[in-house]
């Protein structure tokens, strides 16, 4: 019997620091609810977990930028939704003002309520906001620029292609601030298709080809066999992230909306002929509303879709970082308890061991 060094009490102790520390961990992973609450306890699986944590956050906000999307795409659609409204008003009124049965005079009252339908319209444009930014003043419409101070890109489809397109000369006459088609020319150059043709309207040109292949362009003074480069950039849309990762954007355009787009900026209804010319107008503003809502409508059932996959990238990704970090409870408390017995049985046979030197002293009487 040996009194200078208790081997079996550093058994003893031994045995019970890691029962204890054992048990510790075990109450950590109980009342946090996670398997890994340090690097030490699972340094792949914690890297995958912070990776796949990192990513469900972002997921979360992407699908916040969506829903936002939606309800940017709302509004504009119901503006749209009342425009059309008031040009479907002024298509009838335009309808009844052509009636051989009414004269001038009561054609003024009509063209008065045309105009005050005109002013909403424009008022409508430049009142429609999200968060402070104008929807439908062509802030998010698709833009193009020229070498040349008086032609304008005033719009054109998504069927064409960015890049340079070039006039070898266009030439453009005004009598009395209006348009003379019959003293204007265009000859088209580089890019353009070869079905391109060309028409004047008011102030405008318009070039339309197959595929719906569309551009128009405003003219603000006299030309001269010009030759001009128009750069379609292709760019002006609202740009939505709503995905993850970079570049993964949807690009929301948004038609600019007024009297011109709508091309019945300077025609009225005070006389029959200019009545009947009011009313050729009526189906071109109507389809270019019932454009710009069904290309909205689709961005709309996209962005639906997209939150749709969005939610379910994020309740798998969360499972699959639930299986990494969260501690399995019924298991952990099988451990817990296992641990806890054993650290009061070591405590029991430390104090048993520590007695044991103290039958030396009967050996000494």
């Amino acid at each position: 019997m040996k009194i200078n060094y208790n081997v079996s009490a550093m058994i003893a102790n031994n045995a019970l620091k890691t029962n204890d520390n054992a048990l510790t961990n075990s109450l950590e992973r109980l009342s946090s609810g996670l398997k890994i609450n340090h690097a030490k306890d699972n340094a792949s699986g914690l890297a995958m977990a912070k990776r796949m944590n990192a990513q469900i956050k972002s997921l979360d906000v992407a699908n916040q930028n969506s829903n936002d999307g939606i309800s940017v795409i709302e509004i504009a659609e119901g503006a749209l939704s009342e425009i059309e409204e008031m040009v479907q008003r002024m298509n009838e009124l335009a309808v009844k003002a052509c009636n051989g049965t009414i004269e001038d005079a009561e054609r003024e009252f009509i063209d008065e309520e045309i105009v005050q339908l005109k002013a909403e319209i424009e008022r409508i444009s430049k009142a429609t906001m999200y968060n402070g930014q104008k929807l439908l003043d062509g802030t998010f419409d698709v833009k193009g620029y020229t070498d040349n101070l008086n032609v304008k890109v005033s719009t054109y489809t998504d069927e064409v292609r960015s890049g340079e397109y070039v006039f070898d000369s266009i030439t453009a006459v005004f009598n009395n601030g209006e348009l003379d088609p019959a003293a204007c020319s265009v000859s088209f150059g580089a890019n353009f298709p070869a079905d391109a043709k060309y028409t004047f309207e008011g102030d405008s040109l318009i070039v339309e080809a197959s595929d719906n292949f569309r551009m128009e362009y405003t003219l603000k003074g006299d030309l001269t066999n010009q030759r001009v480069t128009v750069n379609v950039t292709g760019l002006g849309d609202m740009k939505m992230q709503i995905g993850t990762n970079e570049g993964q954007e949807l690009d929301v355009r948004i038609a600019k909306i007024s009297l011109k787009t709508l091309g019945i900026d300077k025609v009225d209804c005070r006389t029959k002929e200019k009545s009947e010319a009011f009313l050729d107008k009526m189906s071109g503003a109507l389809n270019y509303i019932n454009s710009a809502r069904s290309r909205l409508g689709a961005y709309q059932n996209r962005l639906e879709h997209t939150v749709n996959t969005l939610d379910i990238s994020e309740e798998n990704m969360t499972a699959a970082y639930s299986r990494i970090m969260d501690v399995d409870m019924a298991e952990e408390m099988t451990e817990y308890t296992k641990n806890n017995v054993l650290v009061q049985a070591g405590t029991g046979m430390l104090a048993q061991a520590n007695e044991r030197p103290s039958s030396v002293l009967q050996l000494l009487q």
